[in-house]
């Protein structure tokens, strides 16, 4: 089992460098920010861009992997992200994840801030299949001329081109049928949330079968036996995973038993959302 951890962009940076340190200082396996113009509660509150939080996190650190959880065809186009993309992979030495996913719609601040039309839950899928068809052909390819529904590029160029080859690894979230193909297709990594549900057993029942349906669709697309990373964000429970040591333990014996090979929780806040006690982060850290 992997481990991860999530640190919010909402503190300024001379607050928030020396979390980054101190989770490769604790041994985790990757970190992980938010990509998001705002989110929920705390939009009225500090908040700062993905890309350049984790650029400066890249320059702090030096073994543990960075990544988005998860980027989102919201407010991104693939041309100028698939540059951001790449400068991070090269200022990282390798270590950049790509997650990436559909994106929240209804009344989610990204999908309201830009003032766009609302999009139905089929378009939404429709566009971060595009999105990500799009972007796969970005950083691996120079001369990229598209005409799509969503996104159009002319000559787009990638040299340098990704340190990793032949691009940078896509972890790919969803649960839905079309988005656990999309990571079964283009991904090196799946992640999922699980379902909303009523009670932390109806929760995992949805991560059980989830996984099942990740399993399945691996198969009918000839990926069986490959290996892709399966990651589960303990905290979309409802409960947050850092509760307790002893909380967190079952749920990564849980997580491990369903055929998860990483899990991720959030660093823990003095108060609102992943309201904790970091003295339960010491108490779990891979080398704590």
């Amino acid at each position: 089992m992997r481990f991860g951890i999530v640190i919010l962009p909402d503190q300024r940076w001379g607050q928030a460098a020396r979390r980054w340190q101190r989770a490769e200082e604790y041994g985790f396996d990757h970190a992980w920010t938010y990509d998001h113009l705002g989110w929920r509660s705390l939009v009225d509150g500090p908040w700062f861009d993905a890309v350049p939080t984790l650029t400066a996190a890249a320059t702090v650190t030096s073994r543990i992997a960075l990544g988005t959880l998860v980027a989102s065809p919201n407010f991104r186009h693939p041309v100028s992200f698939a540059r951001q993309l790449t400068a991070l992979d090269d200022i990282s030495g390798g270590r950049f994840l790509l997650g990436v996913g559909a994106g929240a719609g209804g009344q989610s601040f990204d999908a309201k801030v830009l003032g766009q039309p609302e999009l139905t839950p089929r378009e939404r899928a429709d566009r971060f299949i595009e999105f990500a068809e799009l972007l796969d052909a970005l950083l691996t390819t120079d001369h990229v001329t598209w005409h799509g529904r969503y996104y159009s590029a002319v000559d787009a160029r990638n040299l340098p081109g990704c340190v990793q080859r032949p691009r940078i690894p896509f972890v790919i979230a969803g649960n839905g049928r079309r988005s656990i193909a999309m990571a079964a297709r283009l991904g090196e990594g799946w992640v999922t949330t699980g379902a909303p549900a009523d009670g932390l057993t109806a929760w995992w029942q949805s991560v059980a079968a989830a996984a099942r349906g990740f399993e399945e669709t691996l198969t009918a697309a000839g990926r069986q036996g490959i290996e892709l990373r399966r990651y589960l964000s303990l905290d979309a429970s409802g409960t947050f995973a850092l509760t307790s040591k002893d909380y967190f333990d079952d749920a990564v014996g849980k997580a491990a038993e369903l055929g998860f090979t990483d899990v991720i929780t959030h660093w823990p806040r003095p108060e609102g959302p992943y309201a904790g006690d970091e003295s339960v982060l010491e108490a779990i850290a891979p080398r704590g």
